[in-house]
């Protein structure tokens, strides 16, 4: 008795995940929604970081045109 492709333990371990994610309503959405607000932060810090390192590149390019002249 094989008990087919899943054994006792697979569904036990089923059974736990799906009664942690659906026990509470909301639980997922709240951790979807976590997620987008992290993945939008990041997304920010990039854009910003990426303006940081463009404004020191300019910054830079000016000293360098000042020393010349």
């Amino acid at each position: 008795m094989s008990g087919g492709i899943f054994g006792i333990w697979q569904w036990v371990v089923v059974g736990l995940i799906v009664v942690l994610l659906f026990a509470r309503p909301g639980k997922i959405s709240g951790l979807m929604g976590d997620f987008g607000k992290g993945l939008s932060n990041f997304k920010k810090g990039m854009k910003d970081e990426g303006n940081e390192k463009q404004n020191i590149e300019e910054d830079v390019s000016d000293n360098t045109d000042k020393n010349k002249s």
